[in-house]
């Protein structure tokens, strides 16, 4: 608590001192319209009806709700005890902490998920039909949202770290989809964290300049470090019907140190852009500004950066993780821009403690402004994103176990694989103790065409497509990233449906392209034998 003293003068020379109680999130809301409406959250989701669409704040678990969806997840569990059915639409930036999805979903309280989940509760309710999901690119979500594609946004509800003495709304640690739950949604119910410190603000850089066709305007960001738009949200504060008071660290995204098969890829890769960069196709010091993935190659890719020859980087991608942080702190990473951040507990401290610093050298925006085709192709962004499997052409499919069901979403790969200058897909040549191959004769699910693939890289090596036919694609990837022992097989699949007559452009076995997955299914491995 927060003692605040004013001095009531009675007289001249007789002072005395009225003492005012003021809680940790009234400190932080420093608009007095505001503080009238903090509420419990309790009280809060009453605003929340069955069947409403609900945008919820959260990107990799950075800034989720962490009071209000657990106390709509109990309204609903009390609703379902008296017989009563309530479901809502759920929409997010991209993942949200585990434990708040999965409370929801454990009390059946979503119809409709969108854009993206990796929580295993829901995404069970997902493959059995029992949730609707839309999988999309995160750059599309803003322009379907606004465009009615869900229907009428219902509520919002958006974690943030204060309101300043203009109304205006501070950030949390991700942005994602905030600016446009702020712009739509009928009501809005604001949950101010004071754990977050106060200290992020001015981490921000929140872009109003977006519109829909035919109104569109170039997006003025041409570095990395460009701010294009203002620290703080906007928003009438009529809308408000609720502030929510909680003090709670975000949810820590589980981290562990690199592998030798992740220290592998990293390897490829690193040798790759020393390639890259002796052919004079990248700068010899920064490279171009690097976009990855979440997980243990990632931050091994970028703890080999961090020990390679390079300086002044720049990476402008969707989470932060705590590799990057080191390289920050290191100074190989000049300036990193994102929509939020991914942290281990062990960097969530490390940003809180060090804010200060961090706060010149990382930048939070909008996910329509992070993942942007527009930037990401005028920046030249080195795209480097996982998958699950790819097929001797190069097509990755990087949502669907078994070509059916769904894993967790394709997220952002799209928008910078496509649009980036170099499209790179990482991922160990096998699953599963070796019963599955990642490198199979076609995939059962595309995310990534062949014309969005240009690299693919295992801890066996890396296939360069550029500039490849198909056929010679095919051989160049099993090669390099396919595991011994897969090798021979997929040779083989490849000589035989050339031999046919007829092969085509893209010779393939129909009767066979789909072996490896049925004969998984039959026998638990893809082994021939």
């Amino acid at each position: 608590m927060v003692v605040v003293m004013y001095a009531a003068l009675s007289s001249p020379a007789a002072p005395s001192v009225e003492s005012v109680v003021v809680t940790p999130a009234e400190a932080r809301v420093r608009h007095e319209t505001y503080r009238k409406k903090i509420v419990s959250a309790q009280d809060a989701v009453q605003w929340i009806r069955p069947g409403d669409t609900v945008a919820i704040s959260g990107f990799a678990s950075a800034g989720t709700p962490k009071a209000v969806t657990p106390a709509l997840a109990e309204h609903i569990r009390r609703t379902r005890a008296t017989g009563g059915d309530f479901r809502i639409n759920l929409l997010t930036g991209a993942s949200v902490a585990s434990d708040t999805e999965r409370m929801l979903a454990d009390v059946d309280g979503i119809a409709l998920r969108m854009p993206y989940q990796a929580e295993p509760t829901a995404r069970g309710r997902i493959n059995e039909g029992r949730m609707d999901y839309v999988d999309i690119h995160l750059s599309h979500v803003a322009q379907q949202v606004w465009e009615g594609y869900y229907g009428h946004v219902d509520v919002a509800v958006v974690e943030i770290s204060g309101i300043t003495e203009t109304g205006e709304l501070i950030p949390a640690t991700s942005i994602g989809n905030n600016k446009t739950w702020l712009d739509v949604a009928e009501k809005v119910i604001l949950e101010v964290n004071t754990w977050i410190p106060a200290a992020m603000d001015g981490v921000h850089d929140v872009y109003y300049g977006t519109a829909l066709p035919p109104h569109r305007r170039p997006i003025d960001l041409t570095d990395v470090e460009d701010r294009i738009g203002q620290p703080y949200f906007r928003i009438d504060p009529e809308r408000v019907v609720a502030v929510v008071e909680t003090d709670r660290p975000d949810s820590a995204t589980a981290l562990t140190a690199p592998d030798a098969t992740s220290r592998a890829i990293a390897d490829h890769v690193l040798d790759f852009f020393a390639h890259e960069v002796a052919a004079g196709r990248l700068p010899a010091d920064t490279l171009l500004p690097l976009q990855s993935g979440v997980g243990n190659v990632a931050n091994a890719v970028l703890a080999g950066l961090d020990s390679g020859p390079y300086r002044g980087l720049t990476c402008y991608s969707e989470v932060i993780q705590d590799g990057m942080l080191d390289l920050v702190k290191h100074g190989t990473v000049r300036f990193a821009s994102a929509t939020a951040l991914a942290l281990s507990e062990a960097g969530l401290n490390d940003f809180v403690e060090n804010i200060d610093f961090y706060r010149d050298h990382i930048m939070l925006r909008p996910q329509e402004i992070s993942n942007h085709p527009e930037i990401v192709r005028r920046l030249g962004i080195i795209a480097m994103n996982g998958m699950l499997e790819a097929d001797v052409y190069g097509n990755v499919n990087s949502t669907h176990v078994m070509g059916t069901r769904i894993m967790n979403g394709i997220g952002g790969s799209g928008d910078f694989a496509r649009n980036g200058y170099l499209s790179m897909f990482l991922s160990p040549s096998t699953a599963r103790d070796g019963a599955i191959s990642s490198i199979v004769p076609m995939v059962p699910h595309v995310d990534h065409t062949e014309h969005d693939v240009q690299v693919i890289v295992t801890e066996q090596g890396l296939a360069d497509l550029r500039a490849l036919s198909p056929r010679r694609r095919s051989r160049v990837v099993v090669e390099r990233c396919a595991h011994p022992d897969y090798r021979a097989e997929l040779l083989d699949y490849i000589e035989r449906a050339e031999a046919t007559p007829g092969a085509g452009h893209t010779p393939h076995l129909l009767g066979e392209a789909f072996s490896f997955h049925e004969r998984y299914q039959r026998t638990g491995t893809m082994h021939a034998s």
